[in-house]
């Protein structure tokens, strides 16, 4: 036997319908007369039985002459091959349509394919040994000619076939073969090195658009900045790493792998004077690129053996995720990638996000993380009041923890430093299997073996595991930035003796979007007057006899509003109501101001690519 002897291929050389035609052979022996395969019903980093095998048609087996074999389904992801120990082989063959544009799925037409294995293969689960499965496997592409492939799988050879060119890898075993992405186009990939490592970049655009040139060089040379620093921190890896930019006209995401990822955002990022889309690809690399380190080396202890037939929960993705996107950002500023102001922007935003939602009042983040698989992709008219997000709530929490830290240990350690323990001790690779994989007391032990962290366990305890308990305030103040309520608008001369309160926003505290040429409450804010008046999905249609569009026509419409009623006209289920509603001052949150800081501040935000020379 060589390897695992099951192969696993897919034939992209026809785009027609968007449908791939995949086939895996399984050699024998066989250890029973039925083989079963079952097909994932998750991704790795994206927490949501999502089914893929509804994009599965025209399935068949054959044995190794081309007599068809029986099929039958089994459960909602399996089937089952009859009569198979007296065959040398068989052969699965089906159709996969390939329409779903994201970093999680499979998209294939004439310009490209992007394969994401979790929604390609069927899986052998019984019928041959199962030792078979961590054994090496071989996964090939036949592809047009002019194609390029970009993939952590290890190549073995590249050879001509009529029609396109075969391109013939190796995958270690099940979980390599799972991690395997590829994205296959004929662009450029860019090559470089970084510390001794190497790394590729390889773009895809929706529509065919080429990215601005000293766009795409400046994005490269801040990917370097990056990688550095982040060597610097939690030093480099051995394996070439791949980074496949999808460009699009609005989606946006992003999907960690061993030593690759899959990050899409809108093609305006790499276009001049884009700021804030660039500084969101710059944000969105450095958040995958950690996920090396923590999710996919270091992991939950119920993480080690992926189960992708079932929903695998666990309380600790406020730090998979949240911290996650705490040390991404703050390596971005430390690299030179992020400017302060870049920071600070995207502190705003963010702030923004948390003040306008009440649900860290009623939800901790071990629970959010827990329910990830029921709440988080599956929002609902009162997600903003009763839920949070581990990946915001998570990074604000982290961002207090290393204040509390930086106070404690004079500087000496934060939130990265913590990181660093938890992977030395725990990643997957270490020599004691046992401690392998963290639980919380992992996490909370480690925090409290740290300068500065012997008496922070309670700490973590109240900011991870009750909800209301984050002190912001404290935080910002640990650091000297300014954190307060934004300044008024500055007025303008001559017009001093106007009383602008009068004049003033007026708010409703809805959440709306123009849905064609409708306006639709979507969700409604911390403290929103309409809370008992206006429902989520009710259309907006005027406001004191004013007819209202869109989201401008109804914040001019409450302009000079503050303190008065007005008559709003709404359409539920295709009836038309009226109702009165307060209208209030538009809150002003606290947010951060672009501030120097402290030498604690410093402390967090100095390079440690210097310390690492």
């Amino acid at each position: 036997m060589t390897g695992s002897d099951v192969v696993f291929r897919v034939v992209a050389t026809s785009a027609g319908d968007q449908r791939l035609r995949v086939e895996i052979d399984i050699s024998a022996p066989f250890t029973s007369p039925s083989l079963k395969l079952s097909f994932p019903r998750w991704v790795p980093g994206s927490y949501f039985l999502r089914e893929p095998i509804q994009h599965v048609s025209h399935l068949q087996a054959h044995d190794e002459v081309g007599q068809p074999l029986k099929v039958i389904r089994k459960e909602v992801d399996s089937i089952v091959i009859k009569d198979v120990q007296s065959v040398e082989k068989v052969r699965i063959s089906y159709l996969l349509l390939c329409v779903d544009n994201t970093v999680r799925s499979n998209h294939f037409d004439e310009t490209h394919l992007h394969l994401m294995p979790p929604f390609t293969w069927f899986l052998p689960v019984s019928g041959i040994g199962m030792n078979r499965m961590n054994m090496p496997h071989q996964v090939e592409f036949i592809l047009p000619s002019s194609w390029n492939v970009s993939t952590q799988l290890n190549l073995e050879h590249v050879q001509e076939r009529d029609g396109g060119r075969l391109h013939s890898f190796i995958a270690e075993h099940r979980d390599a073969l799972l991690d395997g992405i590829a994205e296959c186009n004929e662009n450029e990939i860019h090559h470089f090195t970084v510390g001794g490592r190497q790394h590729s970049l390889h773009y895809w655009d929706a529509g065919g658009h080429a990215p601005h040139e000293v766009m795409l060089q400046r994005f490269i040379n801040d990917m370097k900045s990056i990688i550095a620093e982040h060597h610097a921190v939690f030093g480099p890896l051995n394996e070439p790493y791949h980074t496949i930019l999808h460009l699009t006209d609005g989606g946006r995401g992003g999907l960690e792998h061993t030593n690759s990822q899959t990050s899409m955002v809108p093609r305006t990022a790499l276009h001049p004077g884009h700021v804030e889309e660039y500084r969101d690809l710059v944000s969105l690399f450095s958040h995958e690129y950690v996920h090396q380190w923590n999710v996919k080396r270091l992991r939950p202890k119920r993480f080690l053996d992926y189960d992708l037939q079932r929903e695998v929960n666990t309380d600790l993705l406020w730090w998979f995720e949240g911290a996650t996107s705490w040390i991404g950002d703050i390596l971005c500023l430390r690299s030179g990638a992020w400017s302060p102001e870049d920071y600070f922007a995207d502190m705003k935003r963010k702030l923004k996000r948390h003040h306008t939602r009440s649900g860290s009042s009623c939800q901790a983040l071990c629970e959010a993380s827990h329910e990830a698989w029921i709440h988080l992709y599956r929002s609902h008219a009162h997600s903003r009041e009763t839920q949070i997000s581990y990946y915001l709530e998570g990074e604000l929490a982290m961002f207090a923890l290393d204040a509390e830290l930086r106070k404690r240990s004079k500087g000496a350690t934060g939130v990265c430093d913590l990181m660093q323990v938890m992977y030395e001790k725990h990643n997957i690779y270490v020599e004691d299997e046992s401690m392998r994989g963290v639980h919380y007391n992992d996490i909370r032990k480690a925090l409290t073996s740290l300068p500065g962290g012997r008496r922070l366990g309670t700490f973590l305890d109240q900011i991870t595991k009750e909800a209301g308990n984050l002190d912001l305030d404290k935080a910002f103040s640990t650091f000297a930035l300014n954190y307060k309520p934004s300044e008024d608008v500055e007025r303008k001369a001559g017009t001093e003796s106007v009383v602008w309160e009068n004049f003033a926003q007026g708010w409703l505290g809805v959440h709306v979007r123009s849905q064609g040429n409708k306006l639709k409450v979507t969700s409604h804010m911390q403290n929103s007057p309409a809370r008992e008046l206006l429902q989520v999905g009710d259309e907006l249609i005027a406001i004191d006899a004013l007819r209202v569009a869109n989201a401008e026509q109804l914040k001019s419409c409450l302009k000079g509003k503050v303190g008065t009623s007005v008559r709003v006209m709404y359409a539920r289920n295709s009836v038309i109501h009226n109702c009165v509603i307060d209208v209030l001052l538009e809150p002003k949150y606290p947010t951060v101001t672009t501030s120097d800081g402290n030498r604690l501040w410093k402390s967090t935000i100095r390079s440690r690519q210097v310390d690492s020379a």
